[in-house]
């Protein structure tokens, strides 16, 4: 991991001196270079903060209202009645089953 974080900084310190070298001895053709690609940062951060949403609606802006059915109601209705009572919990017709091996304290590792 260290290595990879010397090999990484390493890089950063080299980019810099060479955009700074760059910049100090041709100033307009390195800051001519870094225009495209700010440029496409610009544009991927303006679609990333709008969003699909912005995109995908219809013609005349508005969404499309989709009712839900009767039985869906009846389930979604009584969710919510279920989750009212937080005290309650649900019983499981689950059962623990005792092994028959006998296990030993003594030899189960200690990060048990």
């Amino acid at each position: 991991m260290i290595r990879h974080a010397l090999i990484f900084w390493i890089s950063v310190i080299l980019a810099t001196f060479g955009f700074v070298i760059g910049v100090l001895t041709e100033p307009f053709y390195t800051l001519s270079k870094l225009i495209l690609p700010l440029v496409l940062l610009a544009i991927i951060y303006y679609a990333y903060k709008m969003g699909p949403g912005k995109y995908a609606r219809s013609s005349n802006g508005s969404r499309i209202k989709v009712k839900p059915s009767q039985k869906t109601m009846t389930k979604v209705a009584g969710i919510r009645k279920t989750q009212a009572v937080p005290g309650k919990r649900k019983s499981y017709p689950f059962q623990v089953i005792e092994g028959n091996k006998g296990k030993n304290d003594d030899q189960l590792p200690k990060y048990h």
